[in-house]
């Protein structure tokens, strides 16, 4: 499949969910499914305590799979990466953590959630938040920069998820730690769903394989990969049921 085409749908759906969400005519929706608190995929991520004090935006705009910023002690004074980070909700997270001393970026490629993500920012008044715009496959920082990268739900959607993963390698510290939430699948998905566009949006028909997930991120450069499934989908109406689910990804990069 072309990855332009792959890009255009994805922007498109996604510009759409921001646009939804600013307008507060819907809620937020990457699944095949509609989103909702039941949802197989973002529903029931974030604890109460969690989101409490974060504009609604934020939270109404949350796409994940996971909740990236509890799989990591982030330190104060750390430089922080989302990869795709959509309304702002795990950079406002992580800002907290960090605080004064450290520093979140924020890098997605649509517009639309930029302008979402910064509105969300200054209402929050976080000041050590930079929202990026840009390609996860190029990312706009420079070698050795960054102390932890996270991101929720998004590396699926890349068309080619190795350049991704060698791009995170590049721009963390030696010593830098990767954890993310992502879709992948168990077993076998038909080359139909793997080519339906509409599904590489909702974060399901570009999911890789545990084991791949994993080669991937060795041959990135990457020590100590971990791939942790916690939540298997159900109720995905795509002939698929316990294929496809939620995994907490870990990897470090050597000092």
């Amino acid at each position: 499949m072309d990855g332009r085409d792959i890009r255009q749908a994805v922007q498109k759906q996604y510009g759409a969910i921001a646009a939804a969400v600013t307008s507060g005519t819907g809620a937020s929706c990457c699944a095949p499914s509609c989103c909702s608190t039941e949802d197989p995929i973002t529903g029931n991520l974030y604890k109460q305590e969690d989101t409490a004090g974060l504009p609604k935006d934020a939270v109404a705009a949350s796409l994940g799979c996971g909740n990236p910023t509890a799989l990591i002690d982030l330190q104060e004074g750390q430089v922080v990466l989302d990869l795709g980070s959509g309304g702002g909700i795990d950079v406002l997270l992580s800002a907290r953590r960090v605080g004064h001393t450290g520093k979140v970026y924020g890098l997605d490629m649509t517009d639309e959630m930029l302008d979402l993500a910064r509105a969300n920012q200054r209402e929050a008044g976080a000041d050590n938040v930079e929202f990026l715009k840009g390609d996860i496959q190029g990312i706009p920082l420079p070698d050795n920069s960054v102390d932890v990268v996270i991101s929720n739900c998004v590396i699926n959607l890349a068309p080619d998820k190795g350049q991704v993963l060698r791009e995170a390698f590049r721009v963390l510290k030696p010593g830098g730690r990767f954890a993310v939430s992502d879709v992948i699948f168990r077993g076998e998905v038909s080359p139909s769903l793997q080519q339906d566009l509409a599904l590489w949006a909702g974060c399901i028909a570009g999911a890789l394989g545990e084991a791949e997930y994993k080669e991937k991120l060795i041959l990135a450069g990457f020590t100590g990969v971990e791939v942790e499934i916690w939540r298997v989908f159900e109720g995905l109406a795509l002939q698929a049921e316990g294929t496809f689910a939620s995994a907490f990804i870990r990897a470090s990069k050597p000092e």
